[in-house]
């Protein structure tokens, strides 16, 4: 029970900072305009982490790469601590964590991909003229742009966002076999 509680608090702690971190990434990837609550809120919680590693971890063409390696780090540190937990040895599972870790990192930027395609679709449809939707209109634009080139809206009805989110659940399907076809390739 106190290994079960342990992991709530160690997944809710660095998945924060992960999901925060992916967040910023994004929406500076994506230019996403930070003067709203939700730009806000994702520089207030992420600074912290993220000026110290602007010293050793530069931008590289507009990309917000500290970001990027904090979020890689805090999955890093995650998955570590868990498999302390779980009572395995760091030294033997080094490679382990850090393909895992990079898996990882993959599956949750398509969750949050996912939420953001979702929050942005009920945007739409609810509170067009929010303040949150420029920001989540920027971040989504990228993605719709993939589909909207070869799917024209069918009576006035966009269904970018539903192809995207397929293409999503796809991709995590892919991610969830590729260890289990990664250890039957080794074999």
């Amino acid at each position: 029970m106190l290994t079960q509680i342990a992991e709530l608090l160690v997944r809710t702690a660095f998945g924060l900072v992960i999901y925060l971190a992916l967040a910023r990434f994004f929406m500076q990837a994506a230019r996403a305009p930070f003067r709203n609550p939700v730009g806000q809120f994702v520089m207030a919680l992420t600074d912290w982490a993220v000026m110290p590693l602007r010293r050793v971890v530069p931008t590289f063409r507009g990309y917000d790469l500290p970001s990027l390696v904090l979020a890689w780090l805090a999955t890093l540190l995650e998955l570590a601590v868990l498999f302390s937990l779980a009572g395995g040895a760091l030294l033997t599972g080094g490679t382990l964590l850090l393909l895992g870790s990079l898996l990882e990192l993959a599956r949750t930027c398509l969750h949050l991909g996912m939420f953001v395609v979702l929050v942005q679709v009920i945007l739409s449809w609810v509170s067009p003229y929010s303040p949150l939707a420029p920001v989540f209109e920027a971040l989504t634009r990228p993605l719709y742009g993939i589909f909207r080139r070869f799917i024209p809206p069918i009576g006035n009805i966009d269904l970018s966002p539903l192809f995207v989110v397929l293409l999503i659940q796809v991709l995590l399907i892919a991610l969830d076999n590729t260890p289990r076809m990664l250890l039957t390739g080794l074999r």
